[in-house]
């Protein structure tokens, strides 16, 4: 580890001076990813300075038990080393949590799809929840949501929505939701009073960068057609609805809130490429990525994550076994100890990982 730290602390020096060369200032594609790239070992070598730091604090603390007379100043040194010790073993495992891979999606936008389960018209009702607690969410971290999708249910909510999510954090605060979402509660649906069970699915897709998905027009077949639904400002009476389709997999994405055909195409190819991504990432983690299986849970649409229990106010997360008593306050955005406990799972689970590895070569 200190062999990793060495060589990121001697990368800081040459970013430093990188940065300050004006053919690197004077382009910004170079100038952002080496600024990215200082503001992630910046933060690395800061905490390996101060971790050194603490190791010469209590070498000194050592020469001072050995050499020092005062009875009571050895007494205090030996109190200052003790605290140290304790200390530098916080900084170390801060520093082995620094030195974890990366998520290579941390930063980018996203798009989050939520689609109406099992449970008729209440699973439709469902997915508008989740899509609301989401949102809620987000305008605590910063997030900004803009619907690409939207198939309303027959008495509200909604068959199925896409959502893009922009802002710094969307990534790290959305990425362990995908799965399956089960509530059980009285659906406004109704009339009995009894509790019913219903589902919604979520899918979390990041937006690929260009060099990720490079498409060959000859493998889209883009239709047009007139948009349809309820009425409203995305819905018009022209050709602007557009619908995108991969040949070679079949995967499709359609858009049609936008008044411009040229809007509701450039959409759906975003739609289209994340979906694209998307499918990549599982059939790289079929083929055994241990990167993405250190993620808590598979991530995979299919699998049950979690439980919203309304008559006892519970929200049970499956993947860690977490039982929260406050589903009002949780479905109205203040999730962040759920998001939390899912991402210390995770990197518990990463360091399982890395050590496993090291303990292998």
């Amino acid at each position: 580890m200190l062999e990793r730290l060495d060589a990121m602390e001697r990368r800081l020096e040459v970013l430093d001076r990188q940065l300050s060369d004006p053919d690197v200032v004077s382009d910004p594609t170079q100038l952002r990813e080496l600024s990215r790239e200082h503001a992630d070992v910046s933060d690395v070598v800061t905490a390996y300075r101060a971790y050194k730091g603490l190791i010469a604090e209590r070498a000194g603390a050592r020469e001072m038990v050995e050499e020092e007379e005062d009875p009571e100043l050895r007494r205090m040194a030996r109190e200052e080393i003790t605290a140290l010790d304790e200390a530098i073993d916080t900084a170390k495992a801060a520093l082995r949590l620094k030195l974890l891979p990366k998520d290579p999606y941390e930063g980018r936008p996203l798009m989050l799809e939520i689609r109406a389960g099992t449970g008729g018209d209440e699973a439709a009702l469902f997915a508008a929840d989740l899509y609301r607690m989401y949102q809620r969410y987000g305008e605590r971290h910063g997030l900004r949501f803009a619907e690409m999708e939207i198939s309303p249910g027959s008495v509200g909510g909604f068959k199925e929505i896409v959502a893009s999510v922009t802002g710094e954090q969307a990534w790290h605060r959305l990425r362990f939701e995908a799965g399956v979402h089960r509530v059980q509660r009285v659906p406004a649906t109704e009339s009995q009073g009894r509790i019913h069970t219903s589902a919604a699915t979520v899918a979390v897709l990041p937006e690929p960068d260009e060099v990720e998905i490079d498409l060959d027009m000859k493998d889209l077949r883009i239709d047009v057609m007139r948009a349809s639904g309820p009425g409203g400002q995305s819905v018009n009476t022209t050709d602007s609805a557009v619908r995108i389709v991969h040949l070679p997999t079949g995967i499709m994405a359609t858009c049609q809130d936008e008044k411009s055909q040229t809007k509701n195409k450039a959409k759906a190819m975003r739609v289209l490429k994340a979906r694209l991504l998307a499918k990549a990432e599982e059939e790289a983690a079929a083929e055994g990525n241990a990167a993405r299986r250190a993620m808590v849970g598979s991530g995979d649409r299919s699998e049950r994550i979690r439980t919203y229990n309304y008559p006892q106010n519970r929200v049970t997360d499956h993947r860690i076994d977490l039982t929260l008593y406050k589903l009002d306050r949780i479905v109205d955005g203040d999730a962040d100890e759920l998001v939390d406990s899912l991402t210390a799972a995770w990197r518990t689970a990463q360091l399982e990982t890395m050590g496993e590895a090291q303990g292998a070569s």
